[in-house]
């Protein structure tokens, strides 16, 4: 009987936890079934890539201000723009709106700065007439853009083309808007100031379907060219720290990142400078499974693509530096912020002449340039071609003005177009190791103006505008920057740091304008009687 009575019980028990198990899972399955879904804020969906969802935030990190090497690089656990995606969906919207129409007001009651700074006198000196001659490309009027109907992307000529052009348009109305900016480059710009393509160019930047990510050759640290339907191509650069980390006091510029928002925020800083020779450069949300992974043809590339422990789809790809599975770009779970920078014309049609810079660091530990050790090192270059004449050298000056603003030490080389031999403007390409410190100024970076003591004087009369209330550069740029789909680009400390280098670079030409026996000497009359 004993027995019979331990066995019922042994049963019953059984039968009673079996039951609390279903019933809890019961409890979860109603409970997933009850909750809204939330694919859009994990990032599983498409169409938060597509909308530009994502403008990036600026999570506030809790450390000490000098980061271990680790934790500047562990940016993927952090990323607060991704994890704030499915609230800021109609910002989005809003931002496509604006760009596409060219609105750069970003939501302010009353006029823009930005608007009233492009008005201003100073920035509508009129450029010398442009030539064919001055045209980096002359363009058979004739010649249509069209994409075959079977899927291949390829130029149909306007013998082969089988299409009419509707009344009162021209061949140059069917090319896709990276081909109106390649046509448009000349001798004196990289585009025009009030350029109409450039709202449109952007957004295609930030929303055209990617159909190829191959690595790019060369270079420290990994890049990605990827292609368009339409046949166009942009650089993409990863993103690998967030808004508010600053590089440690102790790295080497030559060891430093390179930073995706660096790329996006010194496009528009080079355009309110009105040098407007650093190619567009949009902010951009890219889905590592579907838009990378999925559709490279990179083989190398390819092996790097791993599943992190928390479940991020990760590569790395190969490079010089930081492309290893400890230095890995991951995604949340699979998105991934980067720039799109457009890209110039293939060098086999529009060759570029690469210049290493007089003004070069030794990239060595404990060597210095010679720049660094002679007070009178501008003298020697002076007399040195192509800096003995014309305007290169006051280019190159113009360059170390944009650099200090932004904390720039790594501008080793620049190019120009061959075609144009030295009369014309300098490519400021590569700037991704540009906002890496708000806390510091490098002074060195100014050596160029300091030694030279020379400076365009349309130049200097916009920095002195660009220092006024009305025109602070720190607004005009947060301004700019608003409209990104990854706004805000820069923490608010990297902007208040514009504002205190723009007035050194004044106070240096100061220092230049007081010890000058002939003031003409250092600012250089560029623009006569034009304003």
């Amino acid at each position: 009987m004993r027995r019979q009575l331990h066995t019922f019980f042994q049963r019953k028990c059984k039968v009673s936890l079996l039951f609390l198990l279903f019933l809890a899972l019961l409890v979860h399955l109603v409970m997933d079934l009850a909750l809204p879904a939330t694919c859009g804020s994990c990032g599983c969906d498409m169409k938060a890539v597509k909308a530009l969802s994502v403008p990036s935030g600026s999570p506030v990190l809790a450390g000490p201000k000098k980061l271990s090497l680790r934790i500047l690089q562990d940016f993927s656990g952090s990323n607060g723009s991704l994890e704030r995606s499915s609230q800021l969906q109609g910002r989005a919207g809003e931002l496509g709106r604006q760009r596409r129409h060219g609105e750069g007001n970003s939501g302010r009651t009353g006029r823009s700065k930005l608007e009233a700074l492009f008005e201003h006198p100073l920035y509508n000196i009129p450029i010398p007439a442009v030539t064919e001659k001055d045209k980096l490309f002359v363009v058979n009027p004739m010649e249509k853009f069209s994409l075959r109907s079977s899927g291949s992307d390829e130029w149909v000529s306007s013998s082969k083309a089988e299409m009419l052009l509707p009344t009162g348009k021209t061949a140059y109305d069917t090319y896709p808007t990276w081909l109106k900016f390649h046509v448009g480059i000349n001798r004196y710009e990289l585009y025009p100031r009030r350029d109409p393509l450039m709202p449109t160019l952007l957004w295609d930047l930030a929303t055209q379907r990617i159909i190829s990510s191959v690595q790019k050759t060369g270079g420290t640290q990994l890049k990605l060219i990827m292609t368009f339907p339409n046949y166009g191509q942009a650089l993409f650069k990863p993103m690998k720290q967030t808004r508010d980390q600053e590089t440690p006091i102790d790295f080497f510029y030559f060891s430093d990142f390179e930073r995706h928002n660096a790329e996006i925020a010194a496009f528009h800083l080079d355009r309110i400078l009105d040098f407007r020779r650093i190619p567009p450069v949009s902010g951009r949300l890219v889905n590592i499974t579907k838009e990378i992974r999925d559709i490279t043809t990179d083989k190398k590339l390819a092996k790097t693509f791993f599943i992190s422990p928390a479940g991020n789809i990760c590569f790395y790809g190969e490079c010089s530096y930081y492309c290893s599975t400890e230095h890995a770009l991951c995604g949340k779970p699979d998105l991934l912020e980067g720039s799109m920078a457009a890209l110039l014309p293939d060098k086999t049609l529009a060759k570029r002449r690469s210049w290493r810079s007089p003004w070069r660091r030794s990239y060595h530990k404990s060597k210095k340039a010679e720049w660094e050790l002679n007070p009178n090192y501008c003298a020697q270059v002076r007399k040195t071609p192509p800096y003995d004449r014309g305007h290169h050298l006051l280019d190159l000056i113009d360059m170390t003005v944009l650099d200090f603003l932004m904390g720039n030490m790594d501008r080793h080389h620049y190019e120009t177009f061959e075609k144009f031999g030295n009369d014309t403007f300098l490519l400021h390409l590569d700037n991704g190791r540009g906002f890496g410190t708000h806390s510091r100024d490098e002074l060195s970076i100014l050596a160029p103006l300091r030694q030279c003591c020379s400076i365009k004087k349309s130049t200097y009369l916009r920095l002195q505008l660009l220092a006024t209330p009305s025109y602070r550069l720190s607004d005009l740029l947060r301004e700019a920057l608003a409209t990104d789909p990854l706004a805000p680009v820069l923490a608010e400390s990297h902007l208040r740091a514009l504002d205190r280098r723009l007035g050194k670079v004044l106070a240096a030409v100061g220092r230049c304008l007081a010890g000058a026996a002939h003031p003409d000497k250092v600012l250089v009359d560029d623009v006569g009687s034009r304003v």
